[in-house]
């Protein structure tokens, strides 16, 4: 079998380039770790290749930079320079939206990345939220190899899902990403409540010495 065309790699892997999103990446490179970065650009990746297989326009059906702007921010709340005095997906939707309030986007517009960020832990929920919620939710779910659902498990090709690798290498994701959710929930108890993603993580950290999500990726599509 042969691999993706040189262009067809080039298209997949291309980001927006627009203003926004060249501002969007100098705010999350310098305070996520790289593994975080790059588990940030690889959900805005895949969740194109979800909006393709839905038959989802670009400008008519969703706009691609509110799309990468939720999809590169999602885990904004778990930097280390961010206040870290409520659960990481408001923090990070407050921060994310209040960033592009002050970039002139409308407040409709940030709004809605606002609710994608906030639910992106929210499997059933995100969904019925609209377009955006939707695409990003399943972004982050497909980055994740299967445990956080595969409703569009079928969206990547191997091929494209070594490209994407290829060019976001994966760097040991769940632990890294695992390791700053518990460390910003254990700094405040409003950080970590009980049912919820950032709560379960430290408590399951704090019990067993890895969470539940960490043993169900070993055998997921990535592995990591």
């Amino acid at each position: 079998m042969t691999g993706p065309t040189r262009e067809a790699t080039a298209d997949l892997i291309t980001l927006p380039g627009t203003p926004l999103a060249d501002a969007v990446m100098d705010l999350i490179r310098p305070v996520e770790t790289p593994s975080v970065f790059n588990h940030s650009i690889r959900s805005y990746l895949f969740a194109r290749l979800v909006a393709e297989r839905l038959g989802l326009a670009v400008g008519h059906d969703y706009h691609d930079d509110l799309l990468f702007a939720a999809c590169a921010m999602h885990d904004l709340g778990v930097a280390p320079d961010g206040p870290h005095s409520q659960r990481f997906e408001v923090e990070g939707a407050d921060r994310a939206a209040a960033f592009l309030v002050d970039r002139g986007v409308p407040a409709a517009d940030a709004d809605q990345v606002w609710q994608a960020i906030a639910l992106h832990t929210s499997p059933g929920i995100a969904e019925r939220r609209g377009t955006l919620c939707s695409l990003v939710r399943e972004g982050v779910a497909l980055d994740f190899g299967g445990p956080l659902g595969a409703n569009h498990v079928e969206a990547v090709t191997d091929e494209q899902a070594d490209a994407v690798h290829a060019a976001y290498p994966r760097l040991e994701m769940i632990r890294s990403l695992t390791d700053a959710i518990v460390a910003q929930a254990a700094k405040n108890p409003m950080n970590a409540p009980r049912y919820a993603i950032p709560g379960e993580f430290l408590r399951e950290r704090q019990t067993f010495g890895r969470t539940r999500l960490e043993h169900a990726c070993r055998s997921s599509r990535w592995g990591n």
